[in-house]
């Protein structure tokens, strides 16, 4: 009986937990900067943009947050047109407002204007019908940090592949 109790808490847990449904990453950011905070922020779109990126078209590549009188704008994401769209359709490349908070707007902006911070974009999803982007308060970082952390995975991917094949010569599996 109280088995099942805990089955059916688990199982409504699992239906709260709301659907994130990648539509673009920035792999790039993580390798081009320190991330040191990120934050989740809605995005003020048309409707041909979301019909766009249901379709799973957009690219975060070249973006970047400015801080533009209180307000928080993503620039240079390219969100292609709409195949089917009209007269209506929306421009490739137009800045974006973000929905944030007063104060980490405030705070954004005053961690931005201190000397080599910007404010990327991470991810862009849809989280329970609703778009949704990720941006990150970044340090950029220098040639030999870039050098140093592509060694260090490399060094990582090779141990476990070490561990893995002496595991598998002793038959652990």
């Amino acid at each position: 009986m109280a088995k099942e109790k805990v089955k059916r808490k688990a199982a409504k847990a699992n239906e709260k937990a709301p659907a994130r449904k990648m539509v673009a990453q920035n792999k790039k950011a993580r390798h081009d900067y320190h991330i040191l905070d990120t934050y989740e922020c809605g995005l003020v779109l048309m409707g041909t943009e979301v019909k766009s990126l249901r379709m799973g078209r957009a690219s975060l590549v070249d973006g970047f947050v400015h801080i533009d009188h209180g307000e928080a704008w993503l620039h240079n994401i390219h969100v292609p047109e709409y195949v089917q769209g009209t007269w209506t359709n929306h421009s490739a490349t137009r800045k974006r407002k973000l929905l944030l908070h007063r104060a980490e707007i405030d705070k954004l902006e005053s961690k931005s204007q201190e000397t080599g911070h910007t404010i990327v974009p991470l991810a862009l999803y849809f989280k329970d019908s609703r778009v949704k982007v990720e941006i990150a308060l970044a340090k950029g970082k220098k040639e030999y940090d870039k050098r140093q952390t592509l060694r260090e995975k490399q060094d990582t991917r090779e141990t476990n592949r070490a561990i893995s094949a002496a595991r598998r010569r002793q038959g652990i599996g």
